[in-house]
């Protein structure tokens, strides 16, 4: 786990470490950088919503690679989220802001919030890697 501040110069950070973990995993060019946007717009939503834009917060970031999956779990201390209200507004309403939950869930195959943690947030996303074969189209 890589634990930063909850300041945005820190998402390139976070950036930069999960598209290492996923270069050096051999995982496909296209799956790392849906996984890179997706975490960046997961952790600055901690920021903006769990942290309310206080900088001198905490995110943790664990990343796993499997050969089935590549897996984030992102998790703060902050206000807890309100999963039933999560969703982007509607594609039709031509705006900025506020279509990082589609970009996330059109980037990975699970998307879900741990309820049972008390105080805070941790989500889990997953990208499942594709198998043919019986090897990894993304793996030498």
């Amino acid at each position: 786990m890589i634990t930063v501040p909850s300041h945005p110069k820190y998402l390139s950070l976070i950036r930069a470490v999960t598209v290492m973990i996923g270069t050096q995993n051999k995982v496909d060019e296209t799956v790392i950088r849906h996984m890179e946007h997706a975490v960046d717009e997961a952790c600055s939503n901690v920021i903006k919503h769990a942290y309310a834009g206080d900088p001198n917060e905490q995110i943790g970031v664990t990343l796993r690679i499997s050969p089935e999956a590549f897996e984030v779990i992102i998790e703060d201390s902050g206000l807890k989220a309100d999963v039933a209200s999560i969703k982007g507004r509607g594609l039709d309403d031509i705006r900025p802001g506020g279509l990082g939950v589609h970009l996330i869930k059109r980037a990975c195959d699970v998307f879900e919030f741990d309820e049972e943690k008390k105080k805070g947030n941790r989500l889990r996303l997953v990208k499942y890697l594709k198998v043919q074969n019986g090897n990894k189209d993304n793996r030498p």
